[in-house]
């Protein structure tokens, strides 16, 4: 029997970054994937939505050439080739597989395509092999969860209801689509799928967009969305599915709607059949508890990604996958998940970390608010992108940053910056101090900061 100082589940963002830190400090790794390395985020989540995305928003700004001062375009005569879309996905997807392989072989790592199953805390099987191991990481991700429609199991056969995997198998673009949910997925597939030319509605039974974000920030892209032709469906309940109609209740009203296809993105359910084994303790979601190191109540098995339900985005896997490693290497490590962005890739994109304006007031600190839009950045002007803002949150005590939301073409890339400032636990005073480049998208950070002290300079 192969014996292992580590042995990791799943080789999603988690999994394999939890793999390569441990082998880089030392430890002998093996790890068991039962499908592709990357995982949900790679295979099937963020990379390929994000592929697409920019496809999109190349096409929209192909449409918007003339604006730019581009003749010669003949713009009532392009379209997006659904079957190269694909193809282009598939290709950077292949391309990071493939990366991902190679850092497996580089760091010395045994991986073993197949399924594992957890014997008991110190030992597992996977194709009719038993391993040994002294400490377990459980990265073995979440699965896609059914919303409670009466009649959606037809509709899943019969191909009218789809996951989000199931849109990478179209073999064409729907001309309608219905997106089920309110969060980042269901955002991003509306957004996608609006740009290209189909037609959306989003239904939730939330009463808005992305209640997990600064107020602000998701009544722009709620208020954008419906600009650019998205219909917005709130509050509705009691769903039935019969062929290809959909009747949901809406203020005591009935109502019907039909789409080519039906997109669920209702949520996740922990994947922890590979561990049933193990008397594991699980939330009320029925995902793995763990501490803020990543330990479960079993002393040598750690749980990390989506499969622990803390917070489902690749960055905060890939962190908490170091984070357990380095505590089981002796190392005093814990997550902060405050300090993860959290990012929606729409047009504009919008970005979040640390606390927002509404939770400040909720715990009653005293804060202050600073604020400036893109519409008054000399670069966003440039770029025709002005519908955004920077807000920053500072304590009023030393003028710590403790929350930025940022709505702009480029927030993804903006967030980063705001994120190490509150790492190093700077003010406001100290950002203001720092010389940005002119003209930037970044200078919105700095006006956003003077507005928290005193005042913006261009507004």
């Amino acid at each position: 029997m192969e014996k292992f100082d580590i042995a990791v589940i799943g080789g999603g963002p988690g999994g394999y970054v939890s793999a390569i830190k441990a082998s880089q400090m030392g430890a002998k790794v093996v790890l068991i994937e039962k499908d592709k390395p990357g995982g949900l985020c790679l295979n099937w989540g963020c990379i390929p939505t994000k592929t697409m995305l920019i496809t999109a928003k190349h096409y929209r700004d192909i449409l918007k050439s003339r604006e730019f001062g581009i003749t010669g375009i003949d713009t009532t005569n392009i379209n997006v080739d659904w079957d190269l879309l694909l193809k282009r996905k598939d290709k950077v997807v292949e391309k990071l597989v493939s990366g991902i392989n190679m850092l497996f072989k580089k760091n010395n790592i045994e991986y073993i395509n197949g399924e594992a199953e957890v014997l008991s805390s110190n030992e597992l099987m996977v194709n009719n092999k038993t391993i040994s191991y002294k400490n377990l990481i459980v990265a073995t991700g979440a699965s896609s969860k059914l919303p409670e429609i009466q009649g959606i199991d037809k509709g899943i056969i019969e191909g009218s209801f789809i996951d989000h995997k199931g849109i990478y198998s179209l073999d064409k673009r729907p001309d309608e689509v219905v997106i089920l949910g309110s969060e980042v997925y269901a955002v991003e597939f509306a957004t996608l799928f609006n740009a290209i030319g189909s037609k959306v509605t989003i239904l939730t039974d939330k009463t808005s967009l992305l209640t997990s974000f600064d107020l602000e920030l998701s009544t722009l892209l709620e208020r954008q969305l419906k600009k650019d032709g998205v219909k917005i469906v709130n509050a509705a309940n009691t769903m039935v599915f019969d062929g290809n109609s959909l009747t949901y209740v809406r203020k005591e009203k009935e109502h019907s709607i039909s789409a080519d296809k039906f997109i669920y993105l209702s949520g996740l359910k922990a994947n922890t059949e590979s561990l049933n084994k193990l008397n594991l303790n699980l939330n009320d979601r029925g995902f793995i508890k763990v501490d803020e190191s990543l330990r479960t109540n079993i002393k040598n098995i750690y749980a990390v990604g989506d499969v622990n339900g803390n917070l489902p985005l690749a960055h905060v896997a890939s962190t908490e996958g170091i984070v357990a490693v380095e505590t089981i290497m002796g190392i005093d490590s814990k997550m902060d998940y405050n300090l993860s962005p959290r990012v929606v890739y729409s047009f504009p994109e919008i970005a979040s970390v640390g606390i927002t304006e509404e939770l400040a007031k909720k715990r009653g600190l005293d804060f202050s608010v600073g604020k400036f839009p893109m519409a008054a950045n000399g670069m966003a002007i440039a770029e025709s992108e002005t519908n955004g803002f920077v807000k920053i949150v500072s304590d009023n005590k030393y003028g710590e940053i403790v929350g930025v939301q940022i709505a702009s073409s480029i927030a993804s890339e903006m967030i980063s910056k705001a994120a190490a400032l509150m790492q190093m636990e700077a003010t406001v005073y100290d950002l203001i101090k720092t010389i940005h480049p002119h003209p930037t998208f970044s200078e919105t950070i700095l006006e956003a900061a003077l507005g928290a002290v005193d005042k913006p300079i261009h507004i």
